[in-house]
């Protein structure tokens, strides 16, 4: 590992958190100011960074050109956003799109509901591998050496009475995933949300991103919340679709 690289991301993620000042970056990240200030200057160069009038740091404009090319790379996402939208618009709820990558899942899209309830996801951000519905969905598609492997380096964070607490647990349920064709996590993550989610597969025919409607209880209860799954399905077949996933009964 470079130590230099390592230093340097580590400043800009801690710049994602908000604007710091030389000294606090620099006791953050333990070393001298002044190979700190060097640091800050290659990444001030490259935009990465911005330094106001005041001498506090922030993340710089180069960072957006960089994550929106990150998001285009992501050819599902384009690929997904006008059926999504169109779910999202139609059910008024809010609306995830997720891939899994390098043994982790990530949020890639998200469009808001309706209703003034805040959720915690954004883009960018990981989701849990075992209490949210679209990890269990990517999850459920790996082979199965790997779908182990990746379960048994699971936290089983307990967030809910509901949350899945061991391997067995989970791996039992991501075989009803697949087979059932979409997951669910029933206030799992989060004690007032509940949330389905079904696979986006390309020509390949494996699956390349979830999708997912939550919804707060205060807006639907759970029951209500799966009778949005013939919509989902609906959305993310077209998706599939798009993607070049033959239809059904056209090929073998």
């Amino acid at each position: 590992m470079s130590q230099t690289v390592t230093r340097a991301l580590r400043l800009l993620a801690e710049l994602g958190e908000g604007e710091r000042s030389l000294d606090q970056l620099a006791e953050l990240i333990g070393v001298h100011k002044t190979t700190v200030l060097r640091l800050l200057q290659s990444l001030e160069e490259e935009r990465f960074v911005h330094r106001d009038a005041q001498y506090r740091y922030h993340l710089g404009a180069g960072l957006f050109a960089l994550s929106s090319l990150a998001l285009e790379q992501r050819g599902i996402r384009r690929t997904a956003a006008p059926h999504l939208a169109e779910l999202n618009a139609a059910t008024g709820q809010t609306v995830h799109l997720a891939a899994y990558e390098g043994g982790e899942v990530v949020y890639i899209d998200k469009y808001d509901s309706r209703h003034p309830v805040r959720m915690y996801s954004r883009i960018g951000l990981r989701a849990a591998l075992h209490n949210t519905a679209v990890a269990k969905v990517l999850l459920a598609d790996l082979p199965p050496a790997e779908r182990r492997r990746v379960v048994d380096g699971v936290e089983f964070t307990v967030h809910t009475p509901n949350t899945l607490t061991s391997p067995q647990a989970l791996l039992a349920e991501l075989d009803q995933v697949a087979a059932q064709g979409w997951a669910q996590d029933h206030a799992e993550h989060e004690a007032f949300i509940n949330c389905v989610a079904a696979p986006i597969r390309d020509a390949s025919g494996r699956v390349v991103a979830a999708a997912s409607i939550s919804v707060p209880d205060v807006v639907l209860p759970y029951e209500q919340v799966l009778d949005l799954l013939p919509q989902l399905l609906a959305c993310t077949r077209a998706i599939s679709a798009d993607a070049g996933l033959p239809a059904r009964g056209s090929h073998h």
